[in-house]
């Protein structure tokens, strides 16, 4: 049985995180980073870092929380809400990861004392030097990179590994996306060798774990950018008058809002449904994570079509702060995995459920 109800605890943070990113990080604050070419807000950081954000699901003698994926996707989502810039769900990982590895980094990063990017490693070669692991390659779409301390490795090939490497032995590039409320890189992987203490784990189960988790965590960003939006869609066709009456009184915009609104209620219960699963550890898990994905995937660019529609001419506006939402909810769609990625996994998934029926 899966108890979709928020305990009081839980409601409290997500009620708390929204009126701290209500009042430290309305629209002109990331407009204010994006212009000067930041990664983060100082502030902002150090009042969610304050708030626990970064050490959320780290165990209590590591720093942190105790808490698991569920309490960081109510985080994730209200960051998205907000379209707020920083690597809080990475760093937040990456301090989980660090104290299920044993690593004496797990508190600094739970801490918020240093920051973490998160770099999916299916674009990187792995191969052996002696007993060293030396990286090659180049990985992208790699968020807030610039600014991280230490970047959470996940290879799930040939070769599995979790690693947490000091971004200093890396090269970045920033890359110019669609999304102007966060910094996406390149990060380049010049024979970089990984020194013992940087290897978390050597299990393929431990590396698809993160995957999965900043799979979740996306599709939870992206939620919160597809609430934000609806929001600001039924607020504006409810003013805005045609022919002497609201927008929102014509059938045809009823109906669009109505749609966004399933899609949106639609990803909310895949997005928890997965973390739940994650949480208790159960065999659908990883199956899970890649249904809330593609949920994510292909649900919202459409939410975002039709609250720009919605809003006609001054939805394209620069000064008008839907596009921020809405780049943020496309390039959400993109990154960790497209729709099409994860509908082939969960196919895959599928598959071996039933040979293991068959063969039972």
């Amino acid at each position: 049985m899966v108890d979709f109800e928020l305990s009081e605890e839980q409601d409290a943070l997500r009620g708390i995180s929204r009126d701290l990113l209500a009042s430290d990080c309305p629209p002109r604050t990331v407009r204010a980073v994006v212009a000067a070419g930041r990664d983060v807000d100082d502030k902002l950081w150090e009042r969610g870092v304050r708030m626990g954000w970064t050490g959320l699901a780290a165990p209590e003698d590591s720093g942190g929380a105790g808490q698991g994926l569920v309490e960081l996707c109510l985080v994730a989502e209200e960051l998205g809400r907000a379209a707020a810039p920083g690597p809080f769900p990475e760093t937040a990982l990456a301090s989980w990861a660090a104290a299920r590895g044993a690593s004496r980094l797990a508190s600094e990063l739970a801490e918020g004392r240093l920051k973490a990017a998160f770099v999916p490693g299916g674009s990187l070669a792995v191969r052996r030097d002696g007993q060293r692991v030396v990286l090659s390659g180049r990985a992208r779409a790699v968020h807030a990179a610039g600014c991280a301390d230490r970047l959470l490795v996940a290879l799930t090939g040939d070769e599995p590994y979790v690693l947490l490497m000091p971004t200093a032995s890396v090269r970045t590039e920033r890359r110019t996306t669609l999304d102007l409320t966060r910094s996406w890189y390149d990060v380049l992987f010049d024979d970089v060798t990984v020194a013992d203490e940087q290897i978390l784990a050597a299990d393929r189960g431990e590396a698809r774990r993160w995957v999965d988790a900043m799979a979740v965590l996306t599709a939870a960003d992206a939620l919160g950018a597809g609430e934000r939006l609806l929001e600001m869609t039924v607020g504006h066709v409810t003013v805005r008058e045609q022919f002497g009456r609201p927008l929102g009184g014509f059938q045809a915009v009823k109906h669009k809002a109505a749609d966004m609104l399933i899609a949106l209620r639609g990803l909310r219960a895949a997005v928890y449904y997965a973390a739940l699963a994650f949480d208790a550890d159960r065999d659908d898990a990883s199956t899970a994570a890649s249904v809330a994905k593609a949920f994510a995937s292909e649900g919202l660019p459409e939410v975002a079509g039709q609250a720009l529609q919605s809003h006609g001419g001054i939805g394209f506006t620069w000064e008008h702060d839907l596009h921020l939402y809405l780049r943020r909810a496309t390039v959400d769609a993109l990154v960790h995995g497209t729709a099409a990625h994860h509908h082939e996994r969960v196919l895959a998934h599928l598959e071996r459920a039933r040979l293991t029926r068959r063969a039972a």
